[in-house]
């Protein structure tokens, strides 16, 4: 990964999901949006828009009247860079042991199981033909 993603905490998360559905966004907006489905007051809200906006994760237009916010980052990027977080941390850097162990502990469907021999057969592929 080029650039490196700032850790966003669970709370930032919920804000970051709000922009990613529809962006720009006002800060009424996404207070309204995430007043829906949590209890947070408005001044959370903005103190987390802070936030995100300090990290570099969010940008502001500050070119009209009321603000408004966007991500900078995809979702796509922040869940490889909460993954590969996660997987460091949990597991010491090793995929290999992180997929065993979800593997062997998870009841799996016949369908999931071919989901993830259909997965693993293609990424096979590509590496044997970029050789």
């Amino acid at each position: 990964m080029s650039k490196k993603i700032p850790n966003i905490s669970e709370s930032e998360w919920e804000v970051m999901h709000v922009l990613w559905k529809k962006a720009p966004q006002t800060a009424s907006e996404i207070i309204s949006s995430l007043q829906k489905h949590t209890d947070w007051k408005k001044k959370t809200v903005r103190t987390l828009l802070d936030r995100l906006t300090q990290k570099k994760v969010v940008g502001v237009n500050k070119e009209q009247r009321v603000y408004t916010f966007f991500p900078l980052y995809s979702q796509d990027e922040c869940q490889r860079a909460e993954a590969q977080s996660f997987v460091k941390r949990i597991y010491g850097g090793t995929l290999k042991s992180m997929l065993v162990q979800f593997i062997q502990e998870d009841s799996l469907s016949e369908e999931d199981i071919k989901d993830l021999r259909s997965i693993l057969d293609e990424k096979t592929q590509k590496k044997r033909t970029k050789k």
